[in-house]
């Protein structure tokens, strides 16, 4: 058996937009200037107080970051339900969650740095029931990336050992933490992070397009049970 984990913004989810425009609502109302796009996106993937702590420094009080979150997740509810802010699904992302959900030696589960509000807005927006996904690790159940709790609280809960799990995602964030889990991890070459960026994080391989996950699961090889 395998768990395979997706990670969502930037790996399923083609969030950029939507994260960029929260990102320009936070910074305008907090009054401070604006950073370079991709400086902005950088902070992809980790829970939302540490992003944002990240790109306000170090320094920033504690009520600073509060207030932040307060903003982004201000911009995020306005936003949410706008059509014209709605993200898609990367090309193949459907297709290839519906083939693995098919398979009997494969376990799929996501590890994000969503709320899982955010997490079951997506699942009834593209038709996941909660039948698809075994198990659903959120920023409200576990340490913000780049911590292992993710993954190996995902394995506890589906009854596998960590180094089981395949951890697919789009930053250096989802790759160290898969590997701080013992878990094998996958970069995605179209998200938030540079590949430079997921191959010294110490991916195990990156991909380009959905299309070469399947035949990577398939030849990953994994443990077996003690």
């Amino acid at each position: 058996m395998k768990l395979v984990l997706f990670d969502v913004d930037g790996t399923l989810l083609d969030s950029q937009h939507l994260i960029h425009a929260c990102l320009v609502h936070t910074f305008e109302r907090l009054g401070r200037p604006l950073l370079p796009r991709a400086r902005m996106l950088s902070i992809v993937g980790l829970s939302l107080e540490p992003a944002v702590r990240q790109l306000l420094g170090e320094e920033t009080t504690a009520a600073e970051i509060e207030q932040a979150a307060a903003y982004y997740r201000e911009a995020f509810l306005s936003r949410v339900d706008d059509p014209s802010h709605a993200p898609p699904l990367f090309p193949g992302a459907a297709e290839v969650v519906a083939t693995l959900r098919q398979r009997h030696d494969v376990v799929l589960g996501i590890a994000t740095g969503k709320s899982m509000r955010g997490v079951e807005r997506i699942l009834d927006g593209f038709g996941w029931n909660k039948g698809v996904f075994a198990t659903i690790q959120t920023a409200d159940k576990a340490p913000s990336k780049p911590h292992p709790g993710m993954v190996l609280q995902a394995a506890r809960e589906v009854g596998l050992p960590p180094e089981q799990a395949i951890m697919i995602g789009d930053t250096s964030f989802d790759i160290l933490m898969g590997r701080a889990a013992g878990a094998a991890t996958v970069g995605v070459s179209w998200g938030n992070h540079p590949v430079a960026e997921l191959r010294e994080a110490g991916a195990d391989h990156i991909i380009d397009t959905f299309d070469e996950l399947l035949p990577l699961v398939e030849a990953l090889k994994v443990p077996e049970p003690s």
